[in-house]
């Protein structure tokens, strides 16, 4: 699905996390968003969700898994940032594309409670289950989803641009330190 190597396009990445990774991750996730008082999305289409731009921990998962997202791509790569959320029942991700921070991006399903929920890439829906990825370019690709039907479903995002290409200059999202949010 998709193309990968000088056209890189998009491409599902079957067991991306491994059930170790999940399990951790899907505690943390739960645990945060359960705890939550501060970081809400109060954009209608996604009905006050969680969600952390930095967070430590996904940003230590996107440090770890930049050498396979150097061999799925094909290519050199800068981390940028990590941002994760808990979307539910009827959120939706509005069309766009991203920042130049968002080069080389891989949104990852943490976990979920069984709903399928497709991202669209260029008008194509992918789905990702529990434990696998979607690589794309987000700066170059429209992507989306419709109105998610389930309960909730933790997904992160991993965020790189190319070493050699001209989003370089994004590395670490302009911050000094992993982990913290950007002024």
């Amino acid at each position: 699905m998709g193309i990968i190597g000088k056209d890189f396009d998009y491409k599902l990445i079957k067991n991306f996390l491994s059930e170790d990774e999940i399990n951790i991750l899907s505690c943390y996730c739960e645990m945060r968003h359960r705890t939550n008082l501060t970081n809400f999305d109060l954009d209608q289409s996604c009905v006050g969700d969680t969600y952390f731009y930095g967070d430590p921990l996904m940003e230590s998962l996107m440090l770890v898994k930049k050498n396979l997202m150097e061999k799925e791509t094909g290519k050199k790569l800068l981390p940028t940032y990590a941002f994760w959320r808990t979307y539910t029942k009827h959120a939706v991700l509005k069309k766009h594309s991203d920042r130049p921070s968002c080069e080389i991006s891989v949104t990852v399903n943490i976990d979920n409670d069984g709903t399928d929920w497709p991202i669209f890439m260029d008008g194509k829906p992918v789905i990702a289950k529990r434990g696998d990825a979607v690589i794309y370019l987000g700066c170059k690709l429209k992507h989306w989803r419709e109105a998610f039907n389930g309960d909730f479903t933790f997904q992160t995002f991993l965020h790189y641009v190319d070493a050699e290409g001209p989003n370089k200059g994004y590395y670490m999202d302009n911050r000094m330190y992993w982990g913290i949010v950007k002024k």
